[in-house]
């Protein structure tokens, strides 16, 4: 086997995804925001808020509860699960839309954004349910090949778009629209003819799976949910004590532990599967090992990463970010979220074994503990160190209770240890890394 085919395979292809579609999304908005009028532009970013928030509510409450009952199932119940995906999916969808429809009919605003939203929001929302779903499938069969496929024909789709718009100059809000709504259909349409949605389940479904899938998905939604407000909570903190500057000045080392989110997602994709099929054998050794394995790898991948990223934090924002920051606190803030990096892939991962192992509530409430934490240490926080400092290590406490949480719970059910993580965490990697210098030698 070639060097190029032994590291093409779905971790690294799951990685490509979670990297490219972010940096893709960017250029999109860059693209707008440089040739769109500011109004126009403002109702399009008001539109995606919206939009982006009831894809996640629908996302939430049926990815991982799909996946659990999909992935290393049998042929029969594999079917059945996903057409009772498509019954529950239909059921969210239509529900919103309805209320989307309702508003159509009866609120008057005198704002052109509200009133474009709730125009086009039902329209879209419904087009883009086959996509949708054939995104919670393909992770589920482990396809990231596919997947990634999925996401470049959208993305690359709309950008195509955004360009041809600007070269006819006749990019304003409403063509946006159109070619949103378009670039959606032909995405739904794809993964409805190539098979990706499946919607030839629709007649296995079965009122049993549907309730299996929406009594696991309250619990997994509400995860989503409370998460958001968790990553949210400090700007609310930060605006309400603070001069208004100072949220962009913590927003910044935010927005760069992104670097440390990709791998993450990428190995919760690739994990979730694996996860899954075990818990259907019934190996909770292999459920114990496959938590260790992921977690471990990224733990120790982080390592010399954290290390870089303290000693460059101020040199990466001055590119990114321009001077004007150099003398503020957003480089020793990036550098107190750095001293709990490591914890963030125990804690996903600790939280992601609960869902699969049919313990969601159990994660729900990890979360829970984690923004009251949050929300109390914030403020202690303030009132101890009176700056941006008192919040940032606050979230230090805040993903260690996750972490101890997660860990208290999964022994209750798993055998490991956290010095497991760590140890098979670094034999993995090395196993890789020797694997792959070895096949590259014998190529040479």
């Amino acid at each position: 086997m070639s060097f190029f085919k032994k590291i093409v395979n779905k971790h690294t292809i799951s990685l490509i995804s979670n990297a490219a579609m972010p940096v893709i999304g960017m250029l999109v908005l860059s693209l707008m925001a440089h040739n769109l009028h500011k109004v126009d532009f403002g109702n399009y970013i008001f539109f995606l808020i919206v939009f982006t928030l009831a894809d996640t509510f629908r996302t939430g409450f049926m990815q991982t509860s799909v996946i659990k009952f999909y992935a290393g199932a049998s042929k029969k119940r594999a079917i059945n699960v996903a057409g009772s995906a498509w019954s529950v999916g239909f059921i969210l969808t239509l529900s919103l839309v309805i209320i989307d429809f309702l508003l159509y009919l009866f609120f008057k605003s005198s704002n052109p954004d509200v009133v474009a939203t709730i125009k086009w929001f039902g329209i879209i929302y419904i087009c883009t349910l086959p996509s949708a779903i054939a995104s919670w499938l393909l992770p589920a069969e482990e396809r990231f090949d596919k997947l990634l496929i999925l996401q470049l024909v959208n993305q690359i789709g709309f950008l195509l778009g955004v360009l041809g718009l600007i070269f006819m100059h006749n990019l304003n809000f409403q063509t946006v629209i159109y070619c949103y709504l378009a670039n959606n259909i032909f995405t739904s349409l794809v993964c409805i003819f190539t098979g990706w949605s499946k919607t030839r389940t629709i007649k296995y479904k079965t009122k049993q799976s549907m309730q299996e899938l929406v009594h696991f998905g309250k619990f997994s939604v509400g995860t989503t949910l409370i998460s958001t407000l968790l990553s949210s909570s400090d700007t609310f903190i930060i605006k309400s004590k603070f001069p208004v500057e100072l949220v962009g000045i913590y927003y910044i080392p935010q927005r760069l532990l992104e670097i440390f989110q990709i791998p993450i997602r990428s190995f919760i994709a690739t994990a979730m599967p694996e996860l899954s099929s075990a818990v259907h054998r019934k190996d909770q050794a292999g459920v114990a090992i496959i938590m260790k394995r992921y977690a471990g790898m990224l733990t120790v991948l982080f390592i010399p990463i954290a290390i870089a990223a303290f000693i460059l934090g101020g040199t990466v924002i001055n590119i990114l970010f321009g001077k004007k920051f150099d003398n503020t606190d957003a480089v020793s803030i990036f550098r107190i979220f750095i001293c709990y990096v490591m914890l963030l892939p125990i804690d996903k991962f600790f939280g992601v074994t609960l869902d699969i192992i049919g313990k969601p509530h159990l994660n729900m409430i990890k979360v829970i503990l984690m923004l009251i934490v949050n929300v109390i240490g914030d403020f202690i926080g303030i009132y101890l160190f009176h700056n941006l400092y008192g919040v940032a290590v606050a979230s230090l406490f805040t993903f260690l209770t996750g972490a101890i949480f997660g860990y208290w719970q999964l022994k209750k059910h798993l055998k490991f240890t956290v010095t497991d993580i760590f140890t098979l965490g670094y034999q993995e990697l090395k196993e890789i890394v020797t694997h792959l210098l070895h096949k590259k030698e014998v190529k040479v």
